[in-house]
C-alpha cells in the first residue's frame, strides 16, 4: 500500500504523464502519457506519449516508448528501482513489458475495463506465467485522464 507521503509525488507525476497524454492527442494520437522515475532520487528518466499513427507502429505505446528510453538512458534493461506513471490501465503487451523491466511500482490513472491488462481482462500480474508483478496504483487523477480520453474519441465521432 501506497502511504500518504506517497500521494502528493505520484500526483505531481502524473500531472506530468498527462502533459504527455495532451501532447499525443494534439499530434492526432490517442492521448495516452508515461513516465519513468527513479523511485529514490524522484527523477525522472524518461517520458513518453503514444506515437502509434506517426511512426505506424501497434507496438508504439506511451509505456513502451518510456520504458525503452529509460533502459536506453541507464544502459540496462531492467529498471527494478523505478516507477511507471500511465495515465490510462495498461494493456496486456504493455504490462507484459512493465514486467519485463521489473518496474517497481506501477501508477496509472483511468481504468480501462475493454482493453486494459492490469485490472481487466487478461490480469497480466496475477498470471502464474508472470515473472515479476510490480506493485499496482490505479485512479490516480482518474477523472483528468478519463476526461482527456473522452473528450479525444468525442472530437474524432
Amino acid at each position: 500500500m501506497v502511504g500518504a507521503m506517497d500521494k502528493p509525488a505520484s500526483d505531481s507525476f502524473m500531472a506530468q504523464a498527462l502533459d504527455e497524454a495532451r501532447a499525443a492527442a494534439s499530434r492526432g494520437e490517442v492521448p495516452v502519457g508515461a513516465v519513468v522515475v527513479e523511485a529514490a532520487t524522484g527523477r525522472i528518466l524518461a517520458r513518453a506519449g503514444n506515437e502509434t499513427e506517426a511512426g505506424h507502429d501497434p507496438t508504439a505505446h506511451a509505456e513502451i516508448l518510456a520504458l525503452r528510453r529509460a533502459a536506453q538512458a541507464r544502459g540496462e534493461p531492467r529498471l527494478p528501482d523505478c516507477d511507471l506513471y500511465v495515465t490510462l490501465e495498461p494493456c496486456a503487451m504493455c504490462a507484459a513489458a512493465i514486467s519485463h523491466a521489473r518496474i517497481r511500482r506501477l501508477y496509472f490513472g483511468a481504468y480501462d475495463p475493454k482493453g486494459g491488462g492490469v485490472e481487466h481482462g487478461p490480469r497480466f500480474f496475477a498470471q502464474p506465467t508472470c515473472h515479476h508483478a510490480p506493485e499496482v496504483v490505479g485512479g490516480i487523477n482518474e477523472t483528468a485522464a478519463a476526461e482527456l480520453l473522452k473528450g479525444f474519441f468525442q472530437d474524432r465521432r
